[in-house]
């Protein structure tokens, strides 16, 4: 279905009043991911996969420079859209369910796992997090978690990474090991139950099974 110029596939609960998890992604990738999640968890829930976005703007916090050669500047439109996500997708997708949702929860790959950590700290709409992968080199952003208060303290939050992630020769993006690993010491010390998982392979090994697990873990109670 269509929701204010996105594209949202529901995959839906087994029974009523299940968690409802956001995932930010690619179209089509959807199906793939609750899947997987069905595969590792008994937890039930209902997955709304929402995509086209436009990742280096939708889903940025500020503006930053180029990543790479060849890129465009990320716009750091993230305000913009959680206002719509969170303000009128989230109701939509609530309001074509069965009934209401026991919690929402937000995932996310890459950037879209970046948008994820930043949500709570700008909306009460995501009670857990799964962030796979997120691109936590991002400039300023693990300052800006450190610092800036939630608008709602996350019950669970999920982290992984690749383990070749920082071998790169993108100055920008080498950080991302240590950052996460900070990150996930930070939420640790905050009282935050928080899982970092290490994943063999770069960037782009699995990314739906990457959330997946992400996607298990929080569910779990």
């Amino acid at each position: 279905m269509r929701i204010e110029n996105r594209t949202v596939e529901l995959f839906p609960s087994a029974a009523p009043g299940a968690p409802l998890v956001l995932l930010n992604g690619e179209a089509g990738e959807g199906e793939a991911v609750a899947k997987a999640v069905r595969e590792m968890t008994s937890s039930d829930f209902t997955l709304a996969a929402v995509s086209g976005l436009d990742w280096g703007d939708d889903l940025t916090p500020w503006p930053a420079p180029p990543a790479a050669r060849g890129m465009s500047p990320c716009a750091g439109l993230a305000d913009a859209y959680l206002q719509q996500l969170a303000g009128r997708i989230l109701p939509a997708i609530a309001a074509a369910l069965p009934a209401r949702p026991a919690y929402a929860a937000l995932a996310g790959y890459s950037l879209a796992g970046l948008f994820a950590l930043y949500a709570p700290h700008r909306t009460d709409a995501f009670a857990r997090i799964a962030s796979a992968s997120g691109s936590l080199w991002y400039p300023d952003f693990a300052d800006y978690v450190r610092r800036q208060p939630w608008v709602r303290r996350p019950e669970k939050l999920y982290l992984s990474l690749g383990d070749r992630e920082a071998r790169t020769r993108n100055p920008m993006m080498r950080p991302v090991e240590d950052k996460t690993r900070a990150l996930a010491a930070f939420y640790e010390a905050q009282g935050v139950p928080t899982v970092l998982e290490m994943n063999p392979g770069g960037h782009f090994n699995e990314p739906e099974r990457r959330m997946a697990r992400g996607i298990a873990w929080i569910l779990e109670e």
